[in-house]
């Protein structure tokens, strides 16, 4: 991404940036299904949110996933300072890490088969980094919209972690936990990859597939 940190503690509430009381701007519509980036969204919709390194490929993973997933977008999540700017999270000073909102029809996509695409696409054993991308802002992390979807969450983590194990891979460090807040990213991170088809995307996979099922609507 545009600059590399490479903080790697948490910083305590009392020493996080203020931020600020009213959101940054972002794009109106999402530019691949040119659908309202916002809502609203038909009522039937569930809400995932993931944080898997940097936010520009993540992203692309999940809007790939077909019209199941009604719309992503990117932003900032599981920090302290409000409306947090992509330079202030960067920094490493705000607690957030980099995530995508995935707003998805259980009808046609299930949230096992959002977990499954959210464990296979990075390493979730790395900590306070994704690849070259070191700082707390490419931590893995998952927050649930619903206690059905931490509780789901959290056997996916066992299933996966076994895996892994057998693999030769060390313990999981995503965090998961239920939904904080959710902030918007600037316009030009929405989308970033199809705005830009050579651009940047440090993501990459452990190469272990994970075995949660899949066999549910849409999957």
């Amino acid at each position: 991404m545009f600059l590399l940190r490479k903080r790697t503690a948490l910083p305590t509430a009392a020493q996080a940036l203020p931020g600020r009381n009213a959101p940054i701007p972002t794009a109106d519509r999402h530019f691949v299904s040119g659908r309202p980036l916002k809502g609203p969204w038909p009522e039937n919709m569930r809400t995932a949110i993931f944080g898997m390194g940097c936010f520009w490929g993540a992203e692309r993973k999940f809007w790939q996933l077909g019209d199941g997933v009604w719309i992503t977008a990117v932003g900032y999540a599981g920090g302290y300072t409000p409306n947090p700017t992509y330079e202030e999270v960067c920094s490493g000073l705000t607690g957030h890490a980099e995530v995508v909102l995935v707003i998805h029809d259980p009808a046609k996509i299930s949230y096992a088969r959002l977990l499954k695409t959210f464990w296979e696409n990075h390493d979730p054993t790395q900590g306070m980094r994704q690849g070259n991308d070191i700082g707390t802002q490419y931590r893995s992390a998952i927050h649930a919209a619903s206690d059905t979807d931490l509780t789901e969450a959290k056997r996916s983590k066992d299933l996966y972690a076994a895996a892994l194990a057998a693999a030769g891979y060390g313990a999981i460090t995503t965090e998961i936990e239920p939904a904080p807040a959710f902030y918007f990213a600037e316009e030009l991170h929405q989308q970033y990859l199809a705005r830009n088809p050579a651009g940047y995307c440090g993501l990459g996979g452990s190469g272990v597939a994970c075995p949660i099922g899949v066999a549910s609507a849409g999957a």
